[in-house]
């Protein structure tokens, strides 16, 4: 018998007569799981925690899509958006449920006590006559608080969410597998992936070269309706419809925040959102028009830095090459190796690899050992060709255009690497502005998109908040309406926690970007400022000056009236200079009066302040002058151009 075991039975055993049996263990059974049941069961990772971020998570996947579409394209976007809000009978309807009356209402969650009721309506009642009260003093009279919402989960509802857009469309054969399979984007499908199985229906439009397609669908793959009709108004993009749970109350600040961050980093493109309520009261509209026409520069196909392959990435690249010989395979597979450089790095393999070893016979141990090469020699950086940032003068035009600050300043840092991954860093700081609260007001953006949650440990933040000195600026960070914006553009962006709303504080070559760029921009607003101050100061001496011109007029005039008169006098004449003497001969003939000494020094007071005036609009930008209509001739689409880009301007040259 095992020492392990033991030979002893329990007094209920031996009464019985006979020893229990151990049971078998159960066979280990491999369970495969799909990305839709993965992420049904861990719906904080694709953002949808609650209804509320649902429905916020939606029309972020949607939009981010169709301008995506359309930059692919070259097509200047147009993203139209509508929630519009669905009852429980119109849902229920939709999907071929028929409303059955409650027989318990005390088995609902919203049943009312009589007891409740009576406190319910003498709370209403009081709240009422405090309205009346207030009405007639003239008060603010608030908005009656909406009922009591579902414990835990707010109060939900259900929304068909619309987005239409002009980008490339899909063809119509493989909307069900670029939908249905996710192939688009896994978080997109997951909108229709099992996760709100009871909102679960959808509708794509889209254009394709024979015309616009419908697409219904309940779940993967499953169609219930597809087909094709003529495209007779020649549009081109796609339209798609989602029914969710979600709930508006709760995030509407949040998806309003979100288009209009949109509307800031992408002023190329042109956004139509609407809210369409129950309740025509609380219906929403708002354009976000387009301020430009140019769009971020297309960024360019790459291969990958040696610095930043992993194992099964040099895996998969050995078995996808048509390179034959080690040689070739580093020299055309990678960035920023050379064929010396190459054959530097054979020798340093080991005795076995040579030039010509074939690729494909490589050995895991042999793949190993390029790895870790990889991970510990040295590379040139990569170039930010492979990255497409929005562009200095684009972030500027969208700061202008929905915040109009008072002053601003953008800066774009040249391209950095980390981990062999290269990354850009644009900001901007502005001052004043339309909706901006004082103190510190920060916007997020990673690859262009905003990033409005989790916003304490991001690394832009801290920044903003721990690691700049706004005083030495001459701005206070309290009281002063500061706008930072912070963009940064990575072919990895390092996103902590699981939702990918935070750039960690922990990549010393991003914080330390992100710093510099924030403080160019300051270094640009404090001369700026310093000259507003100077203004404000010489306007100041103007006035003081103006108020003691009468004063100081009379004191002037009388000491030239008395000098006069003494040279007038052969035996008291003084010595003086042809100039002052010629002055001193206009002041006793009276061509000099003291009303004309007056009127010449408010000229010069005026004329000191108008030299101040111009060199503070030249410096900001800003002319007090009338400005006359200036009228540009619209562009024909069969102008040819080339646009060269500045940081703060593009010249374009007609061809």
């Amino acid at each position: 018998m095992d020492s392990g075991e033991s030979s002893e039975e329990s007094p209920a055993q031996a009464k019985k007569g006979k020893s229990k049996t151990p049971r078998k263990p159960k066979a280990s059974v491999l369970k495969q799981k799909s990305p839709a049941e993965f992420f049904a069961e861990n719906k904080n990772i694709a953002g949808f925690d609650n209804p509320g971020k649902s429905l916020y998570t939606t029309v972020r996947e949607l939009v981010e899509n169709a301008l995506d579409s359309a930059e692919s394209i070259a097509e200047l976007p147009f993203v139209e958006v509508t929630i519009e809000e669905i009852n429980r009978t119109a849902f229920n309807s939709m999907i071929g449920l028929i409303d059955r009356e409650r027989i318990d209402e005390a088995l609902y969650g919203d049943f009312e006590t009589a007891k409740a009721r009576e406190k319910r309506l003498a709370k209403e009642a009081r709240f009422q006559e405090t309205q009346a009260k207030n009405a007639a003093l003239g008060k603010k009279v608030k908005e009656p608080t909406s009922g009591k919402a579902i414990k835990g989960r707010g109060e939900a509802s259900f929304y068909r969410v619309t987005c239409k857009d002009n980008g490339r469309g899909m063809p119509h054969d493989d909307i069900p597998n670029m939908f249905g399979r996710g192939l688009i984007q896994i978080s997109c499908s997951f909108i229709w992936d099992k996760v709100w199985a009871e909102a679960n229906t959808w509708k794509i439009w889209t254009w394709c070269k024979n015309g616009v397609d419908l697409v219904k669908d309940e779940n993967i793959p499953h169609i219930h309706l597809h087909e094709k009709r003529d495209d007779k108004e020649h549009w081109h993009g796609a339209e798609i419809q989602v029914v969710i749970e979600g709930n508006w109350t709760t995030y509407r600040s949040k998806i309003l925040h979100y288009m209009r961050q949109m509307a800031v980093i992408t002023p190329y493109a042109q956004f139509m959102f609407r809210f369409i309520s129950n309740t025509s009261d609380k219906n929403v509209s708002i354009r976000f028009a387009r301020r430009t026409d140019v769009m971020p520069a297309v960024p360019l196909e790459t291969k990958y830095h040696p610095s930043a392959v992993d194992l099964l990435l040099i895996k998969r690249l050995i078995g996808e090459t048509s390179k034959l010989n080690l040689l070739q395979f580093l020299q055309h597979e990678f960035v920023n190796i050379g064929k010396s450089h190459a054959e530097r790095l054979i020798g340093e393999m080991g005795p076995d690899f040579s030039s010509k070893t074939p690729v494909k016979s490589l050995t895991s141990q042999q793949i190993v050992r390029i790895h870790q090469l990889f991970r510990q020699a040295k590379f040139d950086d990569p170039s930010g060709d492979c990255l497409s940032p929005a562009g200095e003068y684009n972030l500027r035009l969208g700061i202008i255009k929905e915040l109009n600050p008072d002053m601003v300043a953008t800066y774009t840092a040249s391209a950095q690497v980390f981990e062999g991954h290269p990354f850009i860093v644009e900001a901007g700081v502005s001052l004043g502005g339309k909706d901006v609260k004082q103190g510190l007001n920060i916007f997020r953006f990673a690859n262009r998109i905003p990033l409005l949650f989790e916003q304490g440990a991001d690394v832009v933040t801290r920044t903003a908040m721990k690691r700049i000195n706004w005083n030495s600026y001459k701005i206070n960070q309290t009281q002063d309406k500061i706008g930072v914006f912070v963009s940064i553009v990575s072919t990895k962006i390092p996103f902590k926690g699981t939702g990918k709303e935070y750039i960690g504080d922990d990549i010393s070559e991003i914080a330390s970007a992100v710093k510099t760029s924030i403080k160019q921009c300051c270094t640009q607003l404090k001369s700026k400022i310093v000259k507003r101050i100077q203004a404000r100061e010489q306007q100041e001496r103007k006035r003081n000056l103006s108020k003691y011109i009468a004063d100081a007029t009379g004191a002037i005039y009388g000491i030239l009236k008395e000098a006069s008169q003494l040279h007038a006098n052969k035996k008291k004449r003084l010595e003086i200079k042809d100039e002052d003497a010629e002055l001193l001969q206009k002041v006793s003939s009276r061509l000099i009066t003291k009303e004309i000494l007056s009127e010449k020094l408010a000229q010069h007071v005026e004329q000191v302040d108008y030299e101040m005036a111009m060199e503070y609009a030249t410096q900001s930008g800003v002319r007090e002058e009338p400005r006359e209509d200036i009228y540009l001739q619209s562009l024909e689409p069969q102008m040819n151009f080339v646009d060269f880009h500045s940081p703060v301007f593009v010249f374009r040259l007609f061809q």
